[in-house]
């Protein structure tokens, strides 16, 4: 009886400390592009999508929109597109509870452009290498404006700003390997494999030189037998030079995040520790 009494007294002391929104996973943000926001029909597909994918229940989890103007300030300053409000349609669920490592799930019946592989990349870029990323859309999109609204939900999940000149290389990065894909024969799989062991060798190296990445990129580009324009190699040598001159941005963004990542539990609060604690106590009665 004494064990059941310490028990009952140690559930209710857990009742008081539980938070009264506690049912919010603050752990899990979603991002909608303001065009699938506005549209009850576009929200409830992709709502659908992350429910069956993501198995979680995004009734208890933050969101929020990301807007024509948001994306402009980067797109603008990349590709000189200009996108409306009734254009923006990605949308992106960010789970930090699955952070062992980074991994992105793409609605390829929706994203036409953008692969996992290459989300992966330009988030490492930016020094984010934890989490677990669902991206989707309600009507067949490129997945470009995406990469600004996951990036918005780690700065919301972990409460630590990425610095402007790393979500600008991301964003470049991401922007550059669309506009190639799109205007080339040069498959997505490819080009991000491409950019990845460009990458790879330039950050080993420490190379910051154009004309050196230049030269890295078309022994790569010739060796896999790459069809890709001298213009696209220029491009994308721009791109890498750029992830390679905000690495200090980087790594001080890494610093801020990664006791966060490491755990989880910012707030010190864990049900499951509780839990935990009072079965040791009711057992060592």
């Amino acid at each position: 009886m004494r064990k059941i009494a310490m028990a009952i007294m140690a559930l209710i002391v857990v009742g008081m400390l539980i938070p009264a929104g506690f049912s919010t996973d603050s752990n899990v943000v979603i991002t909608y592009g303001e065009t699938t926001h506005a549209n009850s029909n576009y929200k409830s597909v992709v709502d659908n999508f992350f429910k069956s994918q993501a198995n979680i229940d995004i009734n208890n989890v933050d969101s929020k929109i990301i807007t024509a103007n948001q994306v402009n300030k980067v797109s603008s300053s990349i590709t000189g597109k200009y996108y409306g409000s009734d254009q923006i349609f990605s949308s992106a669920l960010v789970d930090l509870n699955d952070n062992s490592k980074l991994q992105v799930s793409v609605d390829k019946s929706k994203i036409t452009t953008i692969t996992g592989d290459m989300y992966i990349s330009a988030l490492k870029s930016a020094g984010i290498t934890s989490g677990h990323v669902y991206v989707t859309s309600p009507v067949p999109a490129t997945g470009e404006s995406a990469l600004a609204g996951i990036m918005n939900s780690y700065e919301v999940v972990t409460d630590v700003e990425i610095p402007d000149s790393v979500k600008e290389a991301a964003n470049d990065e991401i922007y550059t390997q669309a506009e190639i894909v799109n205007n080339s024969g040069v498959s997505a799989d490819d080009l991000s494999k491409l950019v990845n062991d460009v990458k790879e060798e330039v950050s080993s190296d420490n190379i910051t030189d154009h004309d050196t990445i230049v030269n890295i990129i078309n022994n790569y580009v010739q060796t896999n037998n790459i069809n890709i324009t001298n213009n696209d190699i220029e491009n994308l040598a721009d791109s890498i030079e750029q992830v390679q001159n905000v690495q200090g941005d980087v790594n001080y963004y890494k610093d801020q995040v990664s006791g966060f990542l490491n755990d989880t539990d910012t707030s010190g609060f864990s049900i499951d520790s509780i839990l935990d604690w009072i079965r040791s106590f009711v057992n060592g009665i």
